[in-house]
């Protein structure tokens, strides 16, 4: 089943958004649940993998050699999947954007084992792309079923607001997201995004209830002295920030290609890269590791007690893991990813000057990266005040957002073009 070029011709009456609330609702219910169920998933294996087995063989999960050993395996076992298994892990997520064309059911388990596998590992990359392709390949086997009707770009539409809603915890994110996408094509803003925000708003609900959710990274004095300057500090940090993500986002247009050509085998292709991200792991140490939420709040708990040199070479080892990952044909999201560089950051511009207030240096560096590597204006200026936990400091980010925009709007974006778009299918 095609989509058709107006989904929302389909939803033109307020009759039809509540019938259509039912289904809306439904795929925001299961949008939570599958994130919940991949992380519980993801939770538990890396329990076992950096916890319970090393201490099982007398060693410790920290340790360098470990952390090669573990990513080395978890490069050979991602390229067996994208290899040899059925489905091939899904498309690569270098190349798609973070919302895609649904592919077919049948590669879901595929694109769960290499996701699983990316999260378990302490790959660096976020969950976010992979579960967004999951969550839509299976709501569209699903709705063209049930209500076949339902024209299959809303369902993506609805999948991705509702697993976009999950992922950070509040319905906001989902409605910034697509602001911009449905505010074009006429018809009234809210008529389109009335059903996005109800899948936003359960998927919301059902994953802060089974304990999900973004949340702050810690407790950051609140910004409540704002001074002109700031305007300054902020505005520097944000561009000089997302100036320094661009440098690896370069690095990641030539390295992909490149591999692919020279290394087209795709086992061998994820081993290398695995054996590289071990050793900037062992060099980096567990903190450069995962998606980089826990590491984040792990970092903040270190502030005052860790310089500004070590904190820039985490920077460098983390985006280096992260241009190696998106890279070497590992399945995962770059957001998240990019908030622990921007926190990073953030946290080398506050030591370098201390009168900096700290939430608003890190609100800095998570809006500049956020903005270089995702690319979205609007999850920039979320994820910066939300992952500081204050909306005092939004006012500065609105200003700091404007020349960090200069810097990246006509650079380079961190995804392939040159590849053929998956087919939307339903099958």
């Amino acid at each position: 089943m095609d989509s058709p070029p107006n989904p929302w011709a389909f939803a033109s009456s307020s009759r039809t958004l509540i019938a259509l609330s039912i289904p809306a609702a439904l795929i925001g219910i299961l949008s939570g649940v599958m994130l919940w169920a991949l992380d519980e998933v993801a939770h538990v294996g890396a329990y076992w993998v950096w916890d319970a087995l090393p201490a099982s063989v007398g060693a410790s999960g920290d340790s360098p050699w470990w952390i090669f050993g573990v990513l080395a395996l978890t490069g050979f076992l991602v390229g067996v999947v994208v290899w040899k298994m059925p489905g091939h892990g899904g498309q690569d997520s270098a190349t798609v954007e973070l919302i895609a064309p649904p592919q077919p059911a049948r590669v879901v388990p595929s694109i769960v084992v290499a996701v699983l596998l990316t999260l378990i590992g302490g790959v660096s990359l976020g969950p976010e792309s992979p579960i967004i392709a999951i969550n839509t390949a299976l709501a569209v086997w699903i709705v063209t079923r049930l209500w076949p009707a339902i024209p299959v770009q809303l369902v993506v539409i609805l999948t991705a607001a509702g697993t976009i809603g999950a992922l950070f915890g509040t319905p906001v994110a989902a409605a910034l997201v697509f602001t911009g996408a449905l505010a074009s094509g006429g018809g009234a803003l809210w008529d389109k995004l009335f059903l996005p925000l109800v899948s936003a708003a359960t998927g919301t609900v059902t994953a802060l209830v089974l304990g999900g959710g973004l949340g702050a990274i810690g407790s950051i004095a609140p910004y409540t002295d704002p001074r002109a300057i700031d305007l300054v500090s902020a505005s520097v940090i944000a561009a000089v920030g997302a100036a320094v993500a661009l440098v690896g986002i370069i690095a990641f247009k030539a390295l992909h290609p490149f591999l692919r050509r020279r290394m087209p085998n795709p086992l061998l292709l994820s081993l290398a890269g695995g054996l590289i991200l071990g050793g900037l792991g062992a060099l980096g140490g567990p903190l450069t590791l995962f998606k980089g939420l826990e590491q984040s709040a792990q970092l903040v708990a270190l502030n005052g007690s860790i310089g500004w040199a070590t904190l820039l070479a985490i920077v460098g080892i983390k985006l280096a893991a992260l241009v190696v990952a998106a890279s070497f044909g590992f399945r995962g999201g770059r957001v998240f990813p990019a908030i622990f560089l921007g926190v990073a950051f953030g946290m080398v511009a506050h030591a370098l000057v201390p009168s900096i207030p700290f939430g608003l240096a890190l609100a800095g560096g998570v809006l500049g990266f956020t903005l270089a590597i995702a690319r979205d204006g609007w999850i920039a200026l979320f994820v910066a005040v939300a992952m500081v936990g204050d909306i005092g400091i939004l006012p500065i980010m609105c200003v700091a957002i404007l020349p960090t925009w200069l810097v990246v709007a006509r650079a380079p974006e961190m995804i392939i073009e040159d590849h053929q778009p998956a087919a939307v299918t339903t099958s």
